[in-house]
């Protein structure tokens, strides 16, 4: 009881609210369990996450996403949840987790956690009454189950390095479970009603509390139905209306954020207007990769031509990398064959279908390709998405086991465990990076704040940017003829606003003649230094790039002649 009671009270939204913040807003994914251990256990916790929101706020982060904190036998890394309304003792606890929310409201910082809604741990209390309930009960249809591994034959296996079956026997029921994940995360049956009320009293908990939105983990997956691949099923949009309508009465301006790797045309489905109100952009981000691999535009400029239409109120979330792999199946084989051999030569950077490496050990730790590649991440059209620790170019451990390698602690100084926890090393929660180059002494936010040329330093100034032009995140965008298949360039455009955007895709230097007609007579004026280059007339506009080199322009009014 005391628990319930602690959890009572919510912490107010931070101060000027809009209900289109998640336009504008720039997200930080952090990892609570590998962020900083402020007790010394060698496990990140609330606390320490607290004591460290004001780097985030000088950053520039506006909204946190928090992967899953809820008590868990940690066999996924918390996605295995065994109770949706407390948190893991590791972290801390229910009070430690509202003064966190205050402390990040207080900072004008929303704050977005994980539901898992597909599946639980089977060491949740629903599986463990499911399993030794009567066949057909209610309780027992908690889950999904047959007699026999032969329904839904035609499903993929996702997590292909792991599982040869989406069906695992289980003795006690006498009955084989359902599981699009790991066997130990069994998926709940959502044509249980009952399964609707015990997920909606999990909202109500969290919402009460203050939370801005939920990231709706494997939401696809929700239904199944045979003859078909048990995936974006119309049930499953039915639901997330329902959840969408249900939060809306109740709290008002929170979000849901859809995680569905899916085609862009699937994706959209999700963008209506009564359902997510973002999802992340699966089918461009490797295209990015691609993109920059060939030294070509085609790959990302195919997506944003061919991009279905979603609501005005919807938003893309965009992102470079996150707590997974580097998912490949938005692309075609011959496409992944191609980007495995470019990003990840080692199989054992592999797994499942993608590559289990952060950004920097991608980007050969090319700082050129770094910036190129966030300018873009802040430039495209959504809502940039950044992975904790990218922003100081940290490395990975690809030899730890599963996704585990793009999840070491948070290098904060050169001290011992990298300034993460005063604990014994061999105790932390993962082992720090100590390859050379991503070495913690090397490679930390202590010596990067010092440095006025880091790479934090320098994506802190490439937010401060972003942040002053609405058209970022609520722009339309136009493709632009360019004479050059290197080089790619757009406008965004919102209300008075409008911004060039020119980058150079190949590691040499690069001309390009743009048709900027439309925009006779503007002045492009550099957003980062305010220098001014000659206004625009009626031939193409010539540009010089250097290797992975950008361009954003504010392209400005030019003085009235008289």
């Amino acid at each position: 009881m005391a628990r319930r009671q602690e959890a009572r009270g919510a912490t107010a939204a931070p101060a000027g609210s809009s209900t289109l913040w998640y336009k504008d807003a720039i997200i930080y994914e952090v990892h609570v369990r590998t962020f900083y251990d402020s007790d010394g256990d060698g496990y990140g916790d609330f606390r320490g996450l607290t004591e460290k929101l004001d780097y985030l706020q000088d950053l520039g982060v506006t909204a946190l996403w928090v992967l899953p904190f809820y008590p868990s036998p940690w066999v996924d890394d918390g996605y295995d949840v065994a109770d949706y309304t407390d948190v893991h003792p590791a972290y801390g606890t229910l009070r430690d987790f509202k003064r966190f929310l205050a402390e990040a409201h207080r900072r004008g910082i929303r704050v977005i956690t994980d539901l898992v809604l597909n599946h639980t741990s089977d060491q949740h209390p629903w599986f463990q009454r499911a399993r030794r309930a009567r066949p057909g009960s209610r309780w027992r249809d908690f889950y999904v189950w047959s007699d026999t591994p032969d329904r839904y034959r035609q499903v993929r296996v996702i997590f292909q390095d792991f599982e040869p079956s989406n069906w695992t026997w289980d003795p006690v029921a006498g009955a084989y479970y359902w599981h699009r994940f790991y066997k130990h995360q069994p998926d709940l049956n959502y044509d249980n009603p009952l399964v609707w009320k015990a997920m909606f009293r999990v909202v109500d908990f969290w919402m009460k509390l203050g939370v801005d939105g939920f990231r709706l983990d494997a939401v696809p997956y929700l239904f199944e139905r045979e003859g078909t691949s048990c995936a974006g099923l119309p049930e499953t949009h039915e639901f997330i209306r329902a959840l969408r309508s249900h939060i809306e009465e109740r709290y008002g301006e929170r979000i849901l954020l859809a995680e569905a790797n899916e085609p862009a045309a699937e994706l959209a489905r999700y963008l209506q207007g009564d359902e997510c109100h973002m999802a992340f952009h699966f089918p461009l981000m490797p295209r990015l990769y691609l993109a920059l691999h060939r030294e070509d535009r085609e790959p990302i400029a195919a997506v944003l031509r061919d991009e279905p239409a979603i609501a005005p109120t919807s938003q893309w979330a965009l992102f470079l990398r996150n707590h997974d792999e580097l998912s490949l199946e938005m692309v075609t084989p011959e496409e992944r064959e191609e980007l495995w051999q470019a990003y990840a030569p080692d199989p054992q950077a592999r797994i499942n279908l993608g590559i289990r490496r952060r950004l920097a050990p991608l980007l050969g730790n090319d700082r050129r390709r770094i910036e190129l590649m966030n300018a873009l991440l802040f430039s495209l059209p959504g809502t940039p998405v950044i992975y904790y620790g990218d922003e100081i170019g940290m490395g990975d451990n690809i030899y730890l086991p599963d996704r585990h390698g793009v999840r070491t602690p948070m290098q904060w100084s050169a001290d011992r465990n990298a300034g993460f926890s005063r604990a014994n090393p061999q105790r932390l929660c993962a082992p720090v990076v100590v390859d050379p180059p991503f070495h913690y002494e090397a490679v930390n936010v202590e010596a990067q704040l010092a440095s006025p040329d880091s790479l934090l330093n320098w994506m802190k100034r490439l937010i401060a940017v972003r942040k002053r032009y609405k058209a970022f995140g609520r722009g339309t965008c136009e493709l632009l003829d360019a004479d050059n298949r290197h080089i790619l360039a757009f406008t965004r455009r919102y209300g008075d606003e409008t911004v060039l955007v020119v980058a150079n895709l190949s590691r040499f230097v690069q001309g390009v003649r743009l048709n900027l007609s439309t925009y006779r007579g503007r002045v492009p004026v550099d957003l980062f230094g305010r220098s001014t280059l000659p206004p625009v007339g009626d031939d193409p506009y010539f540009l010089t790039l250097g290797p992975h080199g950008f361009y954003w322009f504010a392209l400005e009014p030019g003085p009235v002649s008289g």
